[in-house]
C-alpha cells in the first residue's frame, strides 16, 4: 500500500460511521439542514450556488477522479499496463461490470417506476472500492491495485455517460461544443513552452463549468483532464540540467540559481507525478473523508427497513451490486484470460480478481446520485438507499472472506520481491570479493540513463564497502524505450568471452547515444577486443552470448521487473530511490 493509504482509510470508514449515526441519532435533522445548505458567488446580477452535498460530490470529488485518472495514465504509459494484452483485461471487465449489474436488475424489476432506476446499480465506489482494499489488506495488493483502479475509471466513465444519456433532462448543446473545445485545447497545452500548470488549471476548471452547464456529471472534467496530462520517464537531459545549476548553486548560494534549480527539477519529472505527489495527500486526507460524511448518511428506522425488505427495489439493488459486479467482473477476467485475448500480470491470479470482484459491488457517491435523479418519491428513495448501503456492507464482506480463505488456503507468492536465481560468481557478471556477506544484484541496460554504472553510483558504494561487497550486474534491455539496449547487452557478453566485459560496458555506457553496430565495432576496437571474434560471437555465431543476454531477460520478466535499474539487496528487492546514499544505507540496514 502506498504511505499514509492506512491511516487516510481509517478516516474514511471513521467518517462513514459518524454520518450513519447522525443521520439516526436525535440530532438527524442538522445533519440533513448540512447538506441541504446553500453556498455561493454573486458577482454583480450573476449568482451560483450549490447545496453543500452537491459542492462536494460534484467539485471536491473532481479531484479525486482527477488523481485516479493521473495514476492509470501513468500505468498505460510507462507502467504495468504498458502491455496492452494486460491492460484489455480490466478494461473489459469493467464493462462487464457495467451490464450484468444492469441485467440481474431489470430481471427483478422488468417494468414500472423501479425499472427506470436501473442506472444505480451499475457503478462502483471507486473511492470506498480503494479504502475497503486498504482495510481488508490482503497480501501483496500492488498489482490488484492497479487493475482494480483501471476498472473502476473505465467503470465510472462509463456510468458518467450513462448518466448524461439516460438521466439528464437535457443536455444543452452549446456548452457541449465548447467543452469539446476546451478538450482539444487542453490536449494542446504540452505544447507550451512555459506555464503549462496554470493552463491547466485554468482550462479544467473551464471544462468543469462546461459540462455543470451541459448536463453532464460534472466529475467527468477530473478524469478527461487526467488523461490528457502527458506522462514521461525523466530524462538524462533534464536531470544533468538541473545537477549543473545545483553545482552553480552550491558555489555560489543566490535567490536566482535557487529558483532555477527548483524549476529545473520539477521540470524533470512529468508533471502527472508533481501533480500525484502535490494533489494526493489533500485528496486522501480531506476530499475523501468529506465526501463519506455526506453519503453515508442513510436513515435506518424500522419502518424504512421493513419496507425496504419487501422491496422488489431494494432487493434489485442488492443483487445487481452485489452478483452482477462479482459474475460481470469475474466472468470476463476469466473468459479474457482463457482465450488468451488478454492476459493478467503476474502473481495476479483469477481468485485474487474475484475478492477486487466482490468489493466493486460496493455503490455510493453515483448511486446514490442516480437514486435522487430516478427516484422521485421519498419512500422508494429511502428503499433505494438502503439497498445501495446494504450492497455496500455485503460486498465488503465477501470481499473480505474471498480474500482471506483464499489467502490462508493457498497463499500468494510475492513476485519480485526476492532474487529468484542466486548470484552464481562463475556465471554472473561480478566485482569484488565472491565471499562478501554482502551482495547488490543491478538489473539494468545499456541505454538506461540512470543505471548506477552510468551515474557512477556504483563506485561510490563498492568504494564505501570494499570486499565485504560483491556487485553483480545482470541484463534487463527495455527494448521498447531502449531501441539498442539488446544489441549493446549483445555486444557486452561477446566482449566478455575475451575477459573485456566491464571494460565493454564503460565504453557503452559512455556513448549511450550512439549504439548502433558500426559504433560497437568501434568501442570494440577501442577496449581492444579481436575483432574477428568479436564479429562471430555477435553475428555469425550470437547463440551463446544471445542466451546469456534472454537468461538474464527471463528471470526479469518472472519477476515482473519492468523499469531499470531494478536492485536486490542480499536476495530482496530494493524498494525506493537507487541513489549511492540509499543503497549504502539498504546495505548496512541488510547486515545489520
Amino acid at each position: 500500500m502506498k504511505p499514509g493509504e492506512n491511516a487516510a482509510a481509517g478516516l474514511l470508514l471513521l467518517s462513514t460511521v459518524i454520518a450513519i449515526i447522525w443521520a439516526n441519532s436525535p440530532w438527524a435533522e442538522s445533519y440533513w439542514t448540512l447538506l441541504d445548505t446553500h453556498v455561493g458567488v454573486s458577482f454583480g446580477e450573476h449568482h451560483f450556488d450549490m447545496s453543500v452535498k452537491h459542492l462536494i460530490n460534484d467539485a471536491l470529488m473532481t479531484f479525486f477522479f482527477f488523481i485516479v485518472g493521473l495514476e492509470v495514465t501513468r500505468e498505460f504509459a510507462i507502467g504495468e499496463l504498458t502491455d496492452r494484452a494486460r491492460a484489455a483485461v480490466p478494461v473489459v471487465a469493467a464493462i462487464a461490470g457495467l451490464v450484468a449489474p444492469a441485467v440481474i436488475f431489470l430481471v427483478l424489476n422488468p417494468s414500472g417506476e423501479n425499472a427506470h432506476a436501473w442506472g444505480v446499480v451499475i457503478s462502483t465506489d471507486t473511492a470506498f472500492l480503494v479504502g475497503a482494499l486498504a482495510i481488508i489488506k490482503p497480501k501483496f495488493p500492488g498489482r490488484l491495485r492497479i487493475f482494480l483502479l483501471t476498472l473502476a475509471v473505465v467503470d465510472d466513465v462509463g456510468a458518467l455517460i450513462v448518466i448524461a444519456v439516460f438521466y439528464s433532462d437535457s443536455i444543452q448543446v452549446a456548452p457541449l461544443v465548447v467543452s469539446a473545445l476546451l478538450l482539444i485545447a487542453i490536449a494542446l497545452v504540452r505544447f507550451l513552452p512555459v506555464a503549462r500548470g496554470p493552463a491547466y488549471a485554468v482550462l479544467g476548471f473551464a471544462l468543469w463549468v462546461g459540462l455543470y452547464m451541459a448536463g453532464i456529471h460534472p466529475t467527468l472534467a477530473g478524469v478527461a483532464l487526467a488523461l490528457l496530462i502527458p506522462v514521461f520517464a525523466p530524462e538524462r537531459r533534464q536531470v544533468e540540467d538541473a545537477v549543473e545549476v545545483i553545482r552553480a548553486f552550491r558555489q555560489s548560494p543566490n535567490s536566482q540559481y535557487a529558483r532555477t534549480a527548483t524549476r529545473r527539477l520539477r521540470q524533470s519529472i512529468s508533471i502527472n507525478e508533481r501533480l500525484q505527489t502535490d494533489i494526493g495527500p489533500y485528496v486522501s486526507f480531506l476530499v475523501l473523508p468529506l465526501f463519506a460524511l455526506v453519503n453515508a448518511g442513510v436513515r435506518l428506522d424500522a419502518e424504512s427497513l421493513s419496507a425496504a425488505a419487501r422491496s422488489s427495489l431494494t432487493w434489485g439493488i442488492i443483487a445487481g451490486l452485489v452478483l452482477g459486479k462479482f459474475i460481470g467482473i469475474t466472468g470476463a477476467t476469466w473468459l479474457m484470460s482463457r482465450t488468451g485475448l488478454g492476459q493478467l500480470a503476474p502473481g495476479l491470479r483469477l481468485r485474487r480478481v474475484a475478492g477486487g470482484a466482490a468489493l466493486s459491488g460496493i455503490g455510493f457517491t453515483i448511486s446514490l446520485f442516480i437514486v435522487d435523479i430516478a427516484i422521485s418519491e421519498p419512500a422508494r428513495q429511502d428503499q433505494a438507499r438502503i439497498g445501495v448501503i446494504a450492497a455496500s456492507l455485503i460486498a465488503l464482506v465477501l470481499g473480505w472472506a474471498i480474500f482471506h480463505i483464499t489467502d490462508l488456503v493457498s497463499p500468494p507468492e510475492p513476485i519480485g520481491l526476492k532474487l529468484i536465481r542466486p548470484v552464481d560468481p562463475a556465471r554472473d557478471h561480478v566485482r569484488g570479493n565472491p565471499d562478501a556477506p554482502l551482495t547488490l544484484v543491478e538489473y539494468g541496460d545499456y541505454e538506461c540513463p540512470f543505471c548506477s554504472r552510468a551515474t557512477g553510483g556504483i563506485d561510490e558504494v563498492r568504494s564505501h564497502f570494499g570486499d565485504d561487497l560483491l556487485y553483480v550486474w545482470r541484463h534487463l534491455p527495455l527494448e521498447r524505450v531502449h531501441p539498442r539496449a539488446f544489441d549493446a547487452a549483445r555486444a557486452a557478453e561477446a566482449a566478455g568471452l575475451q575477459g573485456k566485459y566491464f571494460e565493454m560496458g564503460t565504453e557503452l555506457f559512455a556513448h549511450q547515444d550512439d549504439l548502433e553496430w558500426s559504433d560497437i565495432y568501434r568501442y570494440a576496437n577501442a577496449v581492444g577486443l579481436d575483432l574477428e571474434q568479436f564479429d562471430q560471437d555477435v553475428r555469425v555465431h550470437p547463440s551463446k552470448v544471445l542466451h546469456r543476454v534472454q537468461d538474464d531477460a527471463q528471470d526479469a520478466e518472472a519477476m515482473d521487473l519492468n523499469s531499470t535499474p531494478t536492485f536486490f539487496v542480499n536476495g530482496k528487492r530494493h524498494k525506493g530511490p537507487w541513489d549511492s546514499a540509499s543503497l549504502i544505507r539498504a546495505l548496512e540496514e541488510s547486515r545489520q
